[in-house]
């Protein structure tokens, strides 16, 4: 992915803002509805008067913006309980993902109401491209006609594609934040950041609720761009690509069985590459892809046997229900920060990188260590009905068979974790540049 998505991103969000100061708030964003268009244009003001407004007038809304959206984010007045902010799941000192271990986050009127999907990290959500049923990359780093498939979106489904649009989702469900756009309104107007909220919308955004809601998901959006905080590129392997540090032997061998097609081929999805332009890697392709991940039993939604998370084509996607080809693909995450999480996977069902790692090499050989076992018969993909099951990726490693030696033993997978760990945001260079680096 190249860094014309990520201007695209904050072009965007100028606009918005240049809408919202010429007089309107954004309609889209104060509709509930529009969860489920996942491919609806970025909002548009719904009002406008003729005043036009200078660049260095845009720039100073945004900041205003921003400085009220962190306010907004750390505010718990906003929920239906008073006790859940955006932050108390999206933690700044966890690359704002969840602080716990919790296969799921609790939140609701009562803060006991379990969730059905694990909690992402909200960072290096810049790069993510609209969400396309057949995605071709505009960008520089390879070929264009090459179909990719289902790709993007903000969310584990790709519902959505806007951050506005994002942050409407927890705020009004019900085992999240449980508000309402009136619920929301009231707190905004009695929060001690009004004064803040109304220069940054203007003196009417407080004439209704929509408006005032509206203004809200803008806010927390604008603020989700800021790049020291959502997309700083501080890891000790942005440092290593730039040449001011070097990676221990475990580090570089991992990165090595990651990049490698016939042992992890963690980059086929993860990609780890530069793109041309120079961008650094998302280690992602931001592309829907089924893998087969075991049921969560321990997830209460998932006591009815009845029930399972299909991911793109449902139960909380609505407009590809129906589309078999769709069932069971979940967005690939990026791995930035993926060492600060104790969480993996849609369905959280796993709490370390080595498990997680081991189940990519071991899913198609090791069946048994995954998946329900009845009289000697593995129940392989038991979150996911039969019908579903050609949609499973099968590329390597999960091209053998049971019985076939794992495509890394248990020395590398270390190896592949320690490289994981090297994602992390906020490493500090030594003091003196090691000699052996990425640059030279």
């Amino acid at each position: 992915m190249s860094s014309l998505r990520l201007s695209v991103a904050v072009s965007s969000l100028l606009l918005a803002a240049l809408a919202i100061t010429l007089g309107g708030c954004d309609s889209h964003a104060a509709n509930p509805s529009a969860d489920a268009s996942p491919n609806a244009a970025p909002a548009q003001a719904a009002s406008a008067s003729p005043q036009a407004q200078s660049r260095s007038q845009v720039f100073a809304a945004v900041k205003e913006m921003t400085a009220v959206g962190e306010k907004l984010f750390f505010d718990p007045s906003l929920s239906g309980s008073g006790k859940l902010a955006c932050a108390s799941c999206h933690s700044p000192d966890h690359a704002f993902g969840p602080s716990n271990g919790l296969s799921v986050q609790l939140g609701g009127s009562d803060m006991h109401r379990p969730g059905f999907r694990a909690v992402p990290s909200l960072r290096y959500l810049q790069a993510v491209p609209a969400f396309s049923e057949h995605f071709h990359d505009s960008d520089d780093e390879g070929d264009e006609s090459v179909d990719a498939g289902p790709t993007g979106g903000l969310t584990w489904d790709g519902r959505v594609d806007h951050g506005a649009d994002q942050a409407r989702i927890p705020l009004l469900s019900s085992f999240e934040m449980g508000s309402t756009p009136a619920k929301v309104a009231a707190a905004v107007k009695a929060a001690p950041y009004a004064d803040d909220f109304r220069r940054a919308f203007g003196a009417n955004v407080f004439d209704s609720d929509d408006k005032t809601f509206a203004a809200t998901l803008r806010a927390l959006e604008a603020f989700e761009q800021v790049p020291q905080k959502f997309y700083p590129y501080t890891s000790k392997f942005d440092a290593y690509l730039a040449g001011r540090t070097k990676l221990t032997d475990a580090e570089l061998h991992g990165l090595a069985l990651f990049n490698d097609e016939k042992k992890g081929n963690c980059a086929a999805c993860h990609i780890s590459q530069r793109a041309k332009d120079g961008t650094p890697p998302q280690f992602s392709d931001f592309g829907l892809i089924a893998i087969g991940v075991p049921r969560n039993r321990a997830l209460p939604v998932n006591r009815d046997p009845r029930y399972h998370d299909l991911g793109a084509c449902g139960p909380e996607r609505t407009d590809l229900k129906g589309r078999d080809e769709f069932c069971g693909l979940f967005r690939t995450p990026s791995l930035r920060n993926v060492a600060l999480r104790k969480t993996f996977f849609h369905n959280g069902i796993y709490h370390s990188l080595e498990d997680v790692v081991r189940f990519y090499v071991e899913r198609d050989t090791n069946p048994e260590k995954f998946y329900p076992v009845s009289k000697g018969v593995v129940r392989k993909f038991d979150d996911l009905p039969k019908r579903y099951w050609t949609n499973v990726n099968t590329e390597p490693p999960f091209d053998r068979k049971r019985g076939e030696q794992p495509a890394l033993d248990e020395a590398e997978i270390k190896d592949v974790v320690a490289f994981l760990g090297t994602l992390t945001d906020g490493f500090q260079v030594p003091a003196r540049t090691p000699a052996k680096t990425a640059a030279n």
